[in-house]
């Protein structure tokens, strides 16, 4: 997962039988919103329909397929904060499940950029 000032991505195992991914970001979303101050901007189809302008009405899903899909889709999702220019390597967006990754072995700590390790803390606040 990760998570980014107007976006978020994330990889979810659904228990075997359930498929309803917009009853669950439906949820997400609404449980979010009541916890952040209102004040955002919003459209005038969004006021009048009673919206907050924290998010965008749809989602993309997509199925892993294998091993190979699972590899590429973890990587694109731990990637984004760079390709999006909010940071130069991975491992300096703290809000990311890249640095459990990292604990775990499954990622070098400079993959996707060589971070200034001066000062950076793996996993604090909001790493995971």
């Amino acid at each position: 997962m990760v998570v980014l000032p107007e976006h978020l991505h994330c990889i979810w195992r659904l228990p075997d039988g359930d498929a309803d991914f917009s009853r669950r970001w439906r949820l997400i979303k609404a449980r979010f919103s009541r916890l952040v101050c209102v004040g955002e901007a919003r459209t005038r189809s969004r006021a009048r329909r009673g919206e907050r302008g924290l998010w965008q009405r749809r989602f993309w899903e997509h199925c892993i397929r294998d091993e190979d899909d699972w590899v590429r889709h973890v990587d694109y999702v731990h990637y984004n904060p760079v390709k999006h220019g909010w940071v130069e390597c991975v491992a300096e967006w703290p809000y990311s499940s890249f640095h459990r990754f990292v604990r775990s072995g499954e990622y070098p700590v400079d993959w996707g950029g060589v971070p200034e390790l001066d000062g950076l803390v793996m996993g604090g606040a909001g790493g995971d």
